[in-house]
């Protein structure tokens, strides 16, 4: 005898439950959020600072770096920011924006509440993730937007200087630094999928948090490991400053188009863990 499903109360949508719109008003009025917007804000005003008070970056041994061109134009130091921040920094806001919303919600006891509401369990985990990876987004490009206003107010709008030698057009620039930040947070999928994936079987905000950011450090050792020889083309880290070939005076795409299908493969497996191990999980927080 086959059981029939009990009949669902009268107005009931599963698709209506826990709108986008909530969710994300909710992370929005975390502190945490405030204070990593405010952090990326204050970056590019420290970096100013730095060069007032160092100087103007010069080559060294001949060789021009994306750092010594930094004060050439907004455009290039907006490259820089993105250049000094991409390896780290931009790593935590998305491990926090990912790992720390579902296990943040058992850590207060407040997930079986959700679920009882009744919130279906894919639902809540679409909903998170998709706020999740909403607020990373608005933090890579947070970073270069701010970067590229205070860089062009103190050092004035002009080509983008490439260290290759040449220049590209300040209005060819603006759209190559927009495939930058693009890239930048594709490359970084992998570390969303990973945090969220913690955030599912821990309920520990923290453990999921620096897991994430710790196995990224992990990756990023093991690329500077050349005895691995071609071993190393399957981490993501491999692939991380892929974009400069988007600041070249004729862009390539094959390096990005390789780091993305990593970063991607990878992130959708570890999504995919999420999802099939947080349906089978017993909430009791």
């Amino acid at each position: 005898m086959t059981a029939t499903p009990a009949p669902m109360a009268p107005g009931y949508r599963p698709r209506r439950t826990l709108p986008l719109r909530v969710e994300a008003l909710r992370q929005l009025r975390r502190r945490r959020t405030l204070v990593i917007a405010a952090i990326l804000t204050l970056l590019p005003f420290v970096l100013v600072a730095a060069f007032a008070i160092g100087g103007d970056p010069g080559g060294r041994n001949g060789r021009i770096t994306l750092m010594d061109t930094a004060t050439a134009s907004g455009a290039n130091f907006a490259a820089t920011a993105l250049f000094v921040s991409a390896g780290f920094l931009l790593v935590v806001p998305v491990a926090l924006f990912c790992g720390d919303t579902v296990a943040s919600e058992a850590s207060w006891s407040s997930l079986r509440y959700l679920l009882a509401a009744p919130v279906p369990r894919a639902r809540l985990l679409l909903s998170k993730l998709t706020v999740g990876l909403a607020f990373s987004a608005a933090a890579m490009v947070l970073l270069p937007l701010v970067a590229l206003g205070v860089g062009t107010a103190a050092y004035g709008w002009g080509p983008l200087q490439l260290p290759t030698g040449g220049a590209l057009p300040a209005a060819d620039a603006v759209p190559r630094l927009a495939v930058v930040v693009g890239y930048v947070f594709v490359s970084q999928l992998v570390t969303a999928a990973l945090a969220f994936w913690l955030s599912t079987v821990t309920d520990a905000p923290l453990g999921a948090v620096g897991g994430a950011v710790g196995l990224t450090i992990v990756g990023n050792v093991l690329d500077q490991v050349t005895a691995l020889g071609t071993w190393r083309d399957v981490l993501p880290a491999h692939w991380q400053y892929s974009w400069a070939d988007a600041l070249q005076p004729r862009m390539e795409w094959s390096g990005m188009v390789q780091g993305a299908s990593v970063s991607v493969a990878y992130a959708l497996v570890l999504a995919a863990l999420a999802f099939r191990g947080f349906a089978r999980k017993d909430v009791v927080s």
